[in-house]
């Protein structure tokens, strides 16, 4: 992930792409969801909106994910069966709204499309590149990176236009918050549309942020996350004291480094590097313990093992 500063919009535009038209996103509502990327966030995107009713293609980037993706999706809605949140019926009904491909070109038809793939820059904007040749002009294209320029990804589009971030909060069926993220060249209809589609077809509570790196959320949250690493790091405290004197003391419904573990330890850095990148201020650096657990594969509970260990 790169974080360099973000450049003016006048830069953005393809040369011939003021004079053409805008994306014609009328308000219908969107039936076709293309999700790219099955890792924890793409799956549960498309889990959300199989369960809400919507077609849903998912492209993966390996052969072998044409079986566990929907494998690991099939395993989320029995839990929530179990759970008794979700109707057996209604589990067999989301499984079936679902097919996977490798071919970006399955895409096509689809009238959102959502980008989840891992949090580095030239992997998005090549992405971009090509979803921008193969949907069709009024499809909107988004992103749930967590922290990069949703501004320098649009660039890779014929129509910045129709680019939005949508960042969605982990876990995804359960947290209610959707970040929405336009450009300074977004069509307002686009935001409208989205900010529509999420809030009556997923039933989520879209907000409103600028196109800065981390947004609203994650600009006050990875400093907060970064700063118990820090306190880990030194030794001053465990990650046990650092998180029962948030739980405790301040009502925190999980501690900080518990949380890193859940995002996962790579996501957290690659947020930090963002930050930092675009706004040099120190507190956003990752301190070299972060550093050195992601170097070492320990991610937190997508591995087994971070500031805790998942047996």
């Amino acid at each position: 992930m790169n974080g360099t500063l973000t450049e003016t919009a006048a830069d953005q535009v393809a040369p011939e792409a003021s004079t053409r038209p805008a994306p014609h996103a009328a308000a219908r509502p969107v039936e076709r969801v293309g999700v790219v990327g099955s890792g924890t966030m793409g799956a549960g995107i498309a889990e959300l909106c199989a369960v809400s009713g919507l077609d849903v293609r998912l492209a993966v980037s390996r052969e072998a994910s044409l079986t566990s993706a929907p494998r690991r999706i099939a395993a989320a809605l029995d839990r929530r069966v179990a759970k008794g949140k979700l109707a057996p019926a209604e589990r067999d009904a989301a499984v079936a709204r679902i097919s996977v491909t490798t071919d970006l070109g399955e895409l096509a038809d689809r009238q959102l499309v959502v980008e989840a793939i891992p949090e580095d820059e030239a992997l998005k904007t090549e992405l971009f590149a090509t979803l921008d040749k193969v949907v069709d002009e009024d499809a909107v294209l988004a992103s749930t990176t967590s922290a990069i320029s949703i501004t320098r990804l649009a660039r890779a589009a014929t129509y910045p236009r129709r680019v939005v971030g949508i960042h969605f909060f982990n876990p995804v069926s359960s947290m209610p918050l959707v970040e929405v993220v336009p450009t300074l060249l977004t069509d307002e209809s686009v935001r409208e549309r989205v900010e529509v589609f999420l809030a009556e077809q997923l039933g989520k509570q879209p907000i409103p942020s600028g196109d800065r790196s981390g947004f609203v959320v994650n600009a006050l949250l990875v400093p907060y996350l970064v700063a118990a690493v820090r306190m880990v790091e030194s030794g001053f405290a465990s990650a046990e004291v650092v998180d029962q004197g948030m739980q405790l003391g301040c009502g925190h419904p999980m501690g900080p480094l518990r949380l890193c573990d859940m995002v996962g330890l790579d996501v957290v850095a690659a947020a930090a590097e963002a930050l930092y990148g675009e706004f040099r201020e120190p507190l956003y650096a990752p301190p070299p313990l972060l550093s050195r657990m992601v170097e070492s594969g320990l991610l937190g509970r997508k591995t087994g093992r971070g500031f805790y260990e998942y047996p």
